[in-house]
């Protein structure tokens, strides 16, 4: 079996507070090296349930260039690097049997989740068919869409709950409450990877029962954006028109595929600045 562990930084077990997610800030090398860490703590559990097991570790946050290649298990293989097919489920393929989100963090403005936002702070939400969803809907959603289901995920207890609202059969650890959006209390980092390894062997053992999450076509998508430059940015791709109000476009998809190809299209037009 072939198992894709996708790894965020927000959510991982001691982290609170952007700077020590960003590459230029303070305490970054020590996030990246606690988010290393529980990757491999999914790793052994996932090799713990079945030793046979092929597992990939897509590095999943900001530049995906964050988990140490020297560091993470040797016995899996690493997805470094942007841009790439699939974004944050780089290596998802139609050989994956499950799929688990590990260091994940809350959709933007879903108060008081630890440095909770979707994809970057150009974007405001992200909406399918009229629900809001953040990065956790959106990966599952692209996982279910290849027919794998996401039977793990963990994060702050804000991201767990929302993660059980579009997958709630499957597996969750809480490694940190959150008290605000820069504000946690957390697990020590050594019982976070112990609970991340023995969950991630249960979660391979449930695979068969959490269904994947398949959102029906055609796909109406609307994305709100932070600057008005944005959505005229967003404007000028085929198919992308501006909604009512200042800061939303939409757009119709034939499958998921579509739908999330052109959000993370719109995500890095975001991040333009006029000139």
């Amino acid at each position: 079996m072939k198992v894709l562990i996708s790894v965020d930084m927000e959510g991982i077990s001691g982290v609170v507070h952007a700077s020590e997610t960003h590459p230029e800030r303070y305490d970054y090398e020590r996030g990246r090296a606690l988010m290393t860490a529980e990757a491999n703590a999914v790793i052994a559990g996932v090799l713990d349930a079945e030793p046979a097991a092929d597992v990939w570790v897509a590095d999943a946050h900001g530049p995906f260039r964050n988990l140490l290649p020297e560091e993470l298990d040797r016995r899996a293989l690493l997805v470094r690097g942007k841009p790439r097919p699939l974004g944050m489920l780089g290596g998802l393929d139609e050989r994956t049997d499950a799929v688990m989100f590990v260091g994940y963090h809350a959709r933007a403005g879903a108060g008081p989740g630890v440095i909770a936002h979707t994809m970057s702070g150009d974007v405001l939400d992200v909406r399918v068919g009229g629900r809001s969803l953040g990065e956790i809907g959106l990966n599952a959603a692209l996982a279910g869409h290849m027919g794998v289901p996401v039977v793990l995920l963990s994060g702050d207890d804000v991201a767990c709950a929302e993660f059980e609202e579009v997958v709630p059969s499957a597996v969750t650890v809480a490694v940190k409450e959150s008290l605000a959006g820069a504000a946690a209390v957390t697990l020590h980092p050594e019982v976070a990877r112990e609970r991340l390894r023995e969950a991630a062997a249960e979660a391979v053992g449930r695979r068969t029962r959490v269904a994947p999450l398949v959102l029906e076509p055609p796909l109406v998508v609307e994305v709100d954006l932070y600057s008005p430059a944005s959505v005229d940015l967003a404007t000028l791709v085929p198919g992308v028109s501006r909604a009512e109000g200042g800061r939303t476009v939409t757009f119709t998809a034939a499958d998921f595929a579509e739908a999330h190809r052109l959000v993370l299209l719109l995500v890095q037009l975001a991040s333009i600045r006029p000139t």
